[in-house]
């Protein structure tokens, strides 16, 4: 190298360079990333990354929690009263809170701090849904990586940046054939592998597969044209395939991933079908209020659906009905909390006494349930033996905008040491870690 840079050529070479490199501009500084959100294989242990939980199911997989609260209840974290209207419950992933809730008219996906409950952004669904029970959107959002999905009660429905809220893209089920039920759209749409299922409901297909990353419809399933309830899509593993089982007023029933072709029906005459089936491959379970009671059916060998039991012994209006080692549990008009075996459907107990009509969620062999009327939080074991309360607290304060109709309908959340609760424009967390 040395006797190179004695010739004259490769000096002058060097001087433009040292010439150059003092006259360039310095580098801009590096513009901070955006938040990073982890894909679902990712995910921590104790997230909550959509509708019911990582397993959809209402069960926290967490360890390390309290198994009974102190006087008054455990330590309020926060309150937030930046989640607007509605009824929507919280996804938590990577430090986040996503949820929806009405303001000024409008519909709107939100993004809070879930440490602070501080707001961080938000992102228009659409047009307010108003209703004498309760107005504003009901769905729960569904996180997958970097993006969040969410229904809207007009069906409106929105794909954003988790990071900081930007439309990815936006359709509505009216498109797809669609009908807004009664109640509103409450639907919280499944994510899975690259499509996102919902259920528009009409003479065009009931189900509807749309491209995750595009919005592009793939598929309806036309063989089936039942009116859209408040049900959500659950998958189902079972003989050696993966396929989507939803439950309408009228029908409980599985399509196939690739094309939504109808592979088993059953009759399910409800009124007002609200509960998200539960399924243990290969059983399904659907249950619902207004005296329709609940159904148990096995999926055999070539899709062959046979009703195990079909009985009142569980009659979930909602609030929703969550199976541990066994057994499910929920409260059943008139008689209230209720313990059922899975596979029997036989009633191994019922307390109508110490607890009204509510939502539940489990963690650690534990229900957290929140009653609908007065606000009461109750921790109760989940064991069939007998209900037996460990620890209650009311929700203070509650909201005063409230339709005079509606009431605490938002389901219980545990995750990652917390416990998040919902009124309306007010958002609860509490500590619920053992210390």
């Amino acid at each position: 190298m040395r006797h190179l840079l004695k010739r004259p050529i490769f000096q002058l070479l060097l001087l433009l360079q040292l010439a150059c490199a003092g006259c360039r501009k310095p580098a801009a500084p590096a513009v901070p990333a955006g938040p990073e959100f982890p894909p679902m294989a990712a995910l921590g242990p104790s997230d909550w990354p959509h509708w019911r939980g990582p397993g959809r199911d209402d069960v926290s997989r967490e360890t390390g929690l309290l198994k009974s609260w102190p006087e008054g209840g455990p330590k309020l974290l926060w309150l937030s009263r930046e989640v607007g209207i509605g009824y929507a419950g919280p996804a938590i992933v990577g430090g986040r809170l996503f949820t929806a809730g009405g303001e000024n008219k409008k519909e709107l996906l939100l993004c809070l701090d879930a440490a602070t409950g501080k707001r961080i952004w938000s992102a228009p669904i659409g047009d307010f849904y108003k209703n004498d029970m309760g107005s504003g959107p009901r769905a729960t959002p569904s996180v997958d990586g970097d993006r969040v999905y969410v229904m809207g009660g007009n069906g409106d429905l929105i794909c954003a940046a988790a990071g900081d809220g930007k439309i990815a893209w936006q359709r509505s089920l009216k498109e797809l054939g669609g009908e807004t039920p009664r109640w509103g759209y409450s639907e919280s749409v499944l994510i899975d592998g690259d499509r996102l299922l919902c259920t528009p409901g009409g003479a065009s297909g009931t189900m509807a597969a749309l491209d995750k990353q595009t919005g592009r419809t793939l598929w309806q399933s036309k063989e089936i044209d039942d009116v859209a309830h408040y049900s959500s899509v659950s998958p189902l593993d079972v003989n050696g395939e993966r396929q989507y089982v939803q439950l309408t007023k009228t029908h409980v029933f599985g399509v196939a991933v690739k094309d939504g072709k109808l592979l088993w029906k059953v009759d399910f005459p409800g009124v007002t079908v609200i509960p998200t089936p539960i399924v243990q491959a290969p059983y399904v379970y659907v249950t619902a209020g207004q005296g329709a009671g609940c159904l148990l059916l096995k999926v055999g060998a070539g899709n062959a659906a046979e009703v195990v039991y079909q009985n009142k012994v569980m009659k979930n209006q909602h609030g929703g009905v969550i199976l541990v080692d066994g057994y499910l549990y929920g409260h059943s008009d008139p008689n209230g909390w209720v313990c059922q075996n899975f596979l029997t459907g036989t009633q191994a107990w019922a307390e109508r006494n110490r607890l009204g009509k509510g939502s539940a969620t489990c963690a650690e062999g534990l229900l957290y349930c929140l009653e609908e009327t007065k606000g009461d939080v109750v921790l109760a074991e989940a064991s069939p033996k007998a209900w037996h309360e460990v620890s209650r607290f009311k929700l203070t304060p509650q909201s005063a905008q409230r339709s005079p109709q509606g009431l605490l309908w938002t389901h219980p959340v545990v995750s990652n040491g917390r416990l998040y609760l919902r009124d309306q424009e007010l958002q609860f967390c509490y500590d619920v870690r053992a210390h």
